[in-house]
């Protein structure tokens, strides 16, 4: 197998992984279908979750489309699925701006990560 092989099944996994992970996360009791959560906000969670699902499916068939332009194919894949990591850290820096938060209290808890009795994220 070519390291452009390895390279182009690799960077597909991170694709479907990340427009799969995004479904199972926001589609579920404690975000998109939460009683709780404002409907406009259930709104724009299904819109991203949809959003980012198709950006997946677009960036594998780039992956193993065939013809001329399949290394240009590939980077273009590469910058598209960027843009979710992006965004979510545009998201998390931005956060004090919009008031946002990292959980929430009647959705998924927050998960607290120690490194030798030292606390360095609760998200």
């Amino acid at each position: 197998m070519s390291n452009q092989a390895i390279a182009r099944d690799l960077l597909a996994a991170l694709c479907l992984l990340q427009g799969s992970a995004t479904m199972a996360i926001d589609l579920n009791r404690t975000h998109a279908t939460n009683p709780l959560w404002p409907g406009h906000a259930r709104f724009h969670l299904v819109w991203q979750t949809a959003a980012f699902a198709w950006l997946a499916v677009l960036e594998v068939v780039l992956l193993f489309s065939a013809g001329p332009f399949r290394e240009q194919c590939f980077y273009l894949a590469a910058i598209l699925a960027g843009i979710p990591m992006l965004s979510f850290f545009c998201a998390l820096i931005g956060r004090g701006i919009y008031r946002g938060t990292l959980s929430d209290p009647n959705g998924m808890q927050p998960v607290t990560i120690k490194v030798r009795v030292r606390i360095y994220a609760s998200i």
